[in-house]
């Protein structure tokens, strides 16, 4: 329930919490553990922390937008990338170590984080390569191909854009949408 996850921000169920190596992304939680993070980054969960909303026609569209594949996640404080296998699914996205791992080893909620290609200053002289920035959390992420980079802009801009957009729910109607944030 919301109640239990009040005093912690949404970012603390996401890779922030993972401890970063070069040879591995292990994590000290329990399966147990990492359903109740799973359960914590809902959408509604997310929308509350960061006080955003999502109309019901942005929530249809991110239901079939749906993706997976192999992704390269940059260490923070090296030149090394993590190959993980990358869910992306109600506006999130959810890391395992290999296909067949039925629990994510973190998560990252979408809501909020705008996607882009990597500034001259982030010095990435990679090809095939994302960034992804929500306030001072920034996340660099390289594709297998031109193809798949695409792919992920494109679902991930899906996302992010719905968060472009305030939503006002009027009883008795639909939502209504203006721009801004």
């Amino acid at each position: 329930s919301l109640s239990d996850c009040s005093n912690r921000s949404s970012d603390e169920v996401s890779l922030e919490q993972e401890q970063e190596s070069e040879d591995d992304m292990n994590s000290s939680h329990t399966s147990l553990d990492k359903q109740t993070h799973h359960r914590a980054n809902t959408t509604m969960h997310v929308c509350w922390h960061r006080n955003t909303s999502v109309s019901m026609s942005d929530h249809s569209l991110a239901v079939e937008n749906q993706l997976s594949g192999y992704l390269l996640r940059k260490f923070k404080n090296s030149n090394g990338w993590q190959k993980l296998w990358v869910v992306f699914t109600n506006f999130c996205l959810f890391f395992y170590k290999t296909h067949q791992d039925d629990f994510p080893l973190a998560s990252l909620p979408l809501l909020g984080y705008t996607v882009s290609t990597p500034d001259e200053s982030d010095s990435i002289h990679k090809e095939y390569v994302f960034k992804l920035q929500f306030k001072s959390h920034v996340y660099f992420f390289r594709a297998e191909s031109e193809y798949t980079f695409e792919r992920w802009m494109e679902v991930i801009k899906s996302a992010a854009s719905t968060t472009g957009r305030i939503s006002l729910l009027i009883p008795k109607g639909g939502p209504v949408e203006m721009n801004g944030k």
